[in-house]
């Protein structure tokens, strides 16, 4: 078989699109040479000549003439009678190029060749696609479900890249079908042996400040800058806007008329609840705002020597009675936000209250979140409060059963005890 018709019959990689010509008659002379190298011993003198325009490959090897008898290398050196079987004239010292063909190599040969040759291009290719997506780490990506396993969802973008979208990267709410298409951030690109393994993150905060650029000019231009962001996916964010044009309102212009500039990014979200603050770097009134819709009395700062997984240090926030609910939000989710936001661990006092007393959050690792909720509904926010009342009061007020009460009522006394 001649070597271009060889060439052509390498049905896997001639008509492939995502490699040029020249590269892929680089990748041919290197599969090539590995071929002649386990063939001969050596490669050095063989010439490989290929014209990347015709996709057309000429094997030449170059040896010695020696005289009869006298050969140490078949690969290089060739004796007189043999050359004059090529060429009558030649003597003893001259060079000789003799053409290889492909099927002298041997059937074996040519198959593990071939082989290494889709081999070495799918290397290439799956090197291409890493670099591409190792640059766009961070951003914002678009691919549509192939489909969907029970702890990912698997993407495949225009061209046919495959994603993966894990559950813990999925918003609580999000329900995919075959063919959606699904928005979010490369988070991580890595290369698994040959592969490379992209991932798309949805609960991300920078997936948040991307789609944020996007749907705000303002921000894709630069007037307003995202100082912080801190999220629970599909259930509470919150983000810190600036501007240094003081002509500009970084959150009316954030939120829009009515919300009309949020409300994309807040359905896109799955009605994930945003509120976007003032930024300042004056950070009392920072805390003060993070914990907004709750208004703050007063924030005491008491910074730690150096930062402790991640915080700053710790506040002590004054607030009226009304307002200690709203600072702490449901299931607490407010004040862990403004903790994030701020990087500061907050601690929520109510104006009035008894130095010895304790706020119920305090024992979160002794009681259950959704029994402090409980307290909570009917206004007791402290374990004094709910030590003054009967159990048989708290039963009728609450939907806690009595030997629930009977327990946290021991906790909190055991608390004053010591």
């Amino acid at each position: 078989m001649e070597n271009i018709a060889l060439i052509e019959s390498f049905s896997d990689f001639k008509d492939n699109k995502s490699i040029d010509r020249v590269t892929l008659m680089s990748i041919l002379e290197e599969v090539f040479r590995s071929a002649l190298k386990r063939k001969y011993g050596s490669d050095d003198n063989f010439d490989i000549i290929i014209n990347p325009d015709k996709g057309d490959l000429e094997i030449w090897r170059n040896r010695v003439v020696v005289a009869d008898g006298m050969s140490e290398d078949d690969n290089e050196e060739i004796e007189l009678s043999e050359a004059r079987r090529i060429e009558p004239d030649f003597e003893i010292g001259e060079d000789v190029s003799e053409e290889v063909k492909l099927i002298d190599l041997g059937r074996r040969a040519i198959l593990a060749l071939r082989q290494n040759l889709i081999s070495k291009i799918h290397e290439h290719d799956s090197t291409n696609v890493f670099k591409q997506f190792k640059d766009l780490e961070g951003e914002i990506y678009s691919a549509e479900v192939h489909h969907i396993r029970h702890n990912a969802v698997i993407l495949l973008d225009d061209e046919g890249n495959e994603i993966v979208l894990p559950k813990t990267e999925q918003i609580r709410s999000d329900f995919f079908r075959k063919g959606d298409s699904v928005r979010g951030v490369i988070k991580k690109v890595e290369l698994r042996g040959n592969k490379p393994s992209i991932v798309l993150s949805r609960t991300a905060p920078g997936f948040l400040v991307k789609l944020f650029e996007q749907e705000i000019p303002e921000v894709f231009d630069g007037l307003i800058t995202i100082e912080g962001v801190a999220r629970i996916p599909g259930d509470k964010a919150k983000i810190a806007v600036d501007s240094y044009d003081d002509r500009i309102d970084p959150v009316g212009a954030c939120v829009g008329v009515k919300g009309s500039r949020i409300h994309g990014i807040v359905r896109e979200l799955g009605n994930e609840n945003i509120d976007v603050i003032n930024y300042t770097k004056n950070e009392q009134l920072y805390i003060a705002r993070a914990l907004s819709p709750a208004k703050v009395t007063s924030v005491t700062i008491n910074k730690f020597d150096e930062e402790k997984d991640g915080k700053k240090g710790r506040v002590n926030v004054l607030l009226k009675p009304e307002e200690v609910s709203k600072a702490i939000g449901r299931s607490g989710v407010n004040i862990r936000l403004a903790s994030q936001l701020t990087g500061y661990d907050i601690d929520v006092q109510r104006e009035g209250i008894e130095e010895e007393d304790v706020e119920l959050t305090e024992f979160s690792d002794e009681i259950e979140a959704w029994v402090i909720e409980e307290f909570r509904k009917i206004g007791l926010d402290t374990a004094k409060s709910v030590l003054d009342k009967d159990v048989s009061e708290l039963v009728k007020r609450t939907d806690l059963e009595e030997e629930t009460i009977v327990d946290v009522q021991r906790i909190l006394r055991e608390e004053f005890e010591d």
